[in-house]
């Protein structure tokens, strides 16, 4: 069982941690454990809850009235809110979010599936991804950004997400012979991939030729795949990095190619290598799409 501390469920249910401490003296519904040190942190179920509870919360329903009903009730009362098809942009957009939250914490892969396919029928894979997936996973990344392992269902939503990423990419018809090709791939101790994988079906979908390497490659590699492939360009993203390492690692790859460098994460991490002109940051999946239209029918930056 998951353990979540204050800002976690703060930021994963939406409720303010002040209000928490004050339903916690108010009402016996909430009951966190503590630490020897007297902080507090809740269970997968008393997450779940506090989730539901801020649904309905930002619906009109009032605390008092809530915390008196039943499990079967809440749950009734949240897919009813879910399924609603009227609400504003923002707020639909929160509630969806929310949706995926409870589907990720209960392991819940058809309700996953279900929020997916509609966003899916309505905008497309890139809309779904860049409007539901990239604010989810921002949403979730509090739990990402701790120094504790992923747990268990973050494993299993990031799975699902990643699945259907690929099936997409599978669906792309095979790209002309001479398409511009790009190698994408996550340098040592980088993991999360879902962000390189819509990457890299962006890429394909624009008719370039992807050479997908995937997680934790050692810097030395990419120079051994660049002189089979010849590649225009490469990409990575650092998610969670460490600032100088990831400076190293990169510097490893810049030293022993002249194809210019895609890279997506914050560029605090690397601000030393901004300046140089092989590195391209893309701070948003727009920016990528836009980097891809201007240089599909064109020589790569630097001409290599």
């Amino acid at each position: 069982m998951s353990t979540y501390s204050m800002a976690q469920v703060e930021a994963l249910s939406g409720i303010k941690a002040h209000t928490l401490r004050i339903w916690e003296r108010r009402y016996s519904f909430l009951n966190p454990s503590r630490t020897e040190t007297n902080i507090r942190f809740f269970s997968d179920i008393q997450l779940i809850q506090l989730v539901n509870f801020g649904i309905l919360l930002r619906n009109g329903h009032k605390i008092s009235k809530v915390e008196k009903m039943t499990d079967d009730k809440i749950h009734e009362l949240v897919n009813q809110i879910l399924a609603l098809p009227d609400q504003d942009v923002d707020q639909e957009k929160k509630e969806d979010i929310q949706s995926l939250t409870l589907a990720m914490l209960t392991m819940d892969e058809m309700k996953f599936d279900e929020i997916f396919k509609l966003h899916v029928i309505r905008k497309g894979l890139l809309g779904t991804v860049r409007d539901l997936i990239y604010p989810f996973l921002h949403h979730i990344g509090i739990l990402w950004n701790t120094q504790k392992t992923m747990p268990a269902q973050e494993h299993f939503i990031s799975c699902l997400i990643r699945k259907k990423i690929i099936s997409a990419i599978d669906a792309i018809p095979h790209p002309p012979a001479n398409a511009k090709k790009i190698v994408f791939f996550l340098l040592e101790d980088e993991h999360h991939e879902v962000g390189l994988l819509l990457a890299s079906f962006i890429a394909a979908e624009r008719g370039f030729k992807v050479y997908y390497l995937g997680q934790n490659v050692p810097g030395e590699n990419i120079h051994e795949v660049l002189s089979i492939v010849n590649a225009d360009f490469i990409m990575s993203m650092f998610v969670a990095p460490k600032a100088d390492k990831t400076v190293r690692q990169i510097e490893k790859v810049l030293e022993t190619t002249k194809t210019p460098f895609l890279i997506s994460g914050n560029p605090q991490n690397f601000v030393s290598l901004i300046q140089n002109d092989r590195i391209v940051h893309l701070a948003k999946p727009e920016s990528l799409i836009d980097f891809l239209n201007d240089n599909r029918g064109r020589t790569p930056l630097n001409g290599k």
